[in-house]
């Protein structure tokens, strides 16, 4: 296909060079009339003073490439408009084919092909594993690759049409998520034009799916905090705290009036949180603050909190309501019907990570109900806030975070999140 791309000039040139070729023809052939040596003529000159104005005029080439570039960028957002996913990185394949030099073109993400258009589409579809070793070494690096062989690319010598590539890749932040990758016939094809669409597509590619995750990341933030507000503020909760410091206004005013002012405090915390992040200190805080509570209803003899993190972490940044929530599932479904129940939250450095875990020595979970704990239907009970702790875990840093939970049966429970590559971050946090 013609690249929608060409070079004006050169175009003009060739139209005018096959006319002089027609008129030198038609003036040495004895058989040729005067009319055609006319129109031959004519056609000559049209053709030098297209040549001549094109010439004189850079800008209007520039402002016809660049208008292009504009309209095709355009219909390339509009594909992207839910993310990138098979559908739309397939309409974006057949939608760049047609204005570059390559005889195909395609899009992957970390490990399967999501769009091929073009050269031997049949045989790639969507879903196919990659396998070309220039793509995972691109997706490996980060690093754009401009290939001009076969074996460059990865394909046996003298088994494929393709000869040359230019492989981008595609980011979320810091991290590769997938390659946008133009196949070519030959090396000659790749032109500094090609390079330039190449790389600047797969930056916007990138930027679109960097857009996506964040509203898939405020998405399940707000998801989040209606849920944990609808988990905080219910009668049970509510109405056990109020009783609770009803009955310590004639036995103790003193500690009614302070936990009153921290339950204030507690839900102005609460509604000011959102999506964004938040010093670990302050979730602590936040978490110490709700245990208030619990302990003031249940007596220091019923439940305890234990809390170690280092100074150096408590300026670490992380998602709101992320301990809280398994402080809180502990104290509802591990209290044992006798003796103290002890949580404890501890924040230590693994390399260039860092690990928080919350446990308990409660009454524990037996295997099935442990593995079943963040299945996808698990949206009640304990499920509602394991599960939007993992999905925010992953939301905000990225596939490398990990949750664990442990359990046994009458030995108590730990939940362990790694948080990758916080241990060497350094934040200036706003207040």
């Amino acid at each position: 296909m013609t690249p929608r791309f060409f070079n004006l000039e050169m175009l003009a040139l060739t139209i005018a060079a096959l006319a002089a070729l027609v008129m030198v023809g038609a003036l040495m052939s004895p058989t040729v009339s005067v009319p055609t040596i006319i129109v031959a003529g004519a056609i000559f000159t049209l053709s030098l003073v297209i040549v001549m104005r094109l010439l004189n005029d850079p800008d209007s080439v520039r402002a016809h490439q660049s208008d292009a570039m504009l309209q095709l960028s355009s219909a390339t957002l509009d594909l992207m408009q839910e993310g990138l996913n098979h559908r739309s990185a397939q309409d974006i394949c057949e939608l760049l084919l047609p204005n570059t030099a390559a005889i195909a073109v395609a899009i992957t993400d970390k490990e399967k092909i999501l769009g091929y258009a073009g050269f031997q589409e049949a045989d790639n579809p969507a879903g196919a594993d990659i396998r070309t070793q220039a793509t995972h070494d691109t997706i490996a690096d980060g690093v754009a690759r401009v290939l001009y062989s076969a074996e460059e690319i990865g394909f046996p010598e003298g088994a494929s049409t393709i000869k040359a590539a230019i492989i981008v890749p595609l980011r979320v932040g810091s991290n590769v998520e997938g390659t946008l990758k133009f196949y070519y016939r030959s090396a000659k094809k790749i032109t500094e034009t090609q390079k330039s669409i190449a790389q600047g597509f797969g930056r916007l590619l990138s930027t679109q799916m960097a857009a996506a995750e964040m509203e898939n990341q405020r998405k399940l933030a707000t998801s989040m905090e209606l849920k944990m507000l609808q988990s905080q503020i219910n009668p049970h909760f509510l109405f056990n705290t109020i009783n609770t410091i009803a009955s310590l206004i004639r036995t103790d005013p003193m500690k009614a009036r302070t936990l009153l002012r921290e339950f204030a405090v507690f839900y102005r915390r609460t509604l000011e949180d959102s999506s964004e992040r938040i010093m670990l200190s302050r979730e602590i805080e936040q978490t110490m603050r709700y245990f208030s509570f619990e302990v003031a209803r249940f007596g220091e003899d019923r439940v305890g909190l234990c809390v170690g993190a280092g100074p150096e972490l408590q300026d670490m940044m992380v998602p709101p309501f992320i301990l809280q929530p398994l402080v809180e599932n502990a104290v509802r479904h591990a209290m044992p019907s006798e003796g103290k129940l002890i949580i404890s939250i501890l924040a230590e450095v693994d390399g260039d990570d860092v690990v928080v875990s919350v446990s308990d020595d409660g009454v524990g979970m037996d295997e099935q109900t442990c593995n079943n704990i963040m299945h996808p239907e698990s949206s009640t009970g304990m499920g509602i806030a394991v599960k939007n702790v993992h999905d925010r875990m992953k939301g905000f840093f990225g596939e490398r975070a990990d949750m664990r939970v442990e359990s046994e049966l009458g030995r108590g429970t730990t939940v362990t999140l790694r948080f990758p590559d916080c241990a060497v971050r350094t934040v200036d946090p706003i207040l």
